[in-house]
């Protein structure tokens, strides 16, 4: 997987990331991608992550708990944020699937 142009910096500047150096890079691009394909399984659809919205704050807050090893406390206190992202996207995906039975 290829990151979108950008977001490693981003990621690196949110965890205060101040270096540069190969073993680092590889792993937090590791914790981006699993953020990506988990947030977008959520969604049910592809999110984008080069824009200042809800997905890239969750991303950012994924590759938070996950640096700092609490990986499964990120479901439990961001399920309402993953639940709204989640039906907005449903809803999202019945307003084009259905065009005429929008009032």
């Amino acid at each position: 997987m290829t990151l979108p142009e950008g977001l490693l910096n981003d990621v690196k500047n949110y965890l205060d990331i101040t270096w540069t150096d190969i073993p680092t890079d590889l792993k937090v691009s590791g914790m981006i991608e699993r953020g990506i394909k988990y947030i977008d399984r959520i969604a049910g659809s592809e999110m984008v992550y080069t824009t200042n919205d809800k997905p890239k704050e969750l991303l950012l807050d994924y590759c938070r708990y996950v640096r700092s090893n609490a990986l499964e406390m990120f479901q439990k206190n961001y399920s309402h944020e993953l639940n709204s992202l989640q039906i907005s996207k449903e809803v999202e995906a019945y307003e084009i699937a259905n065009p005429d039975t929008i009032v």
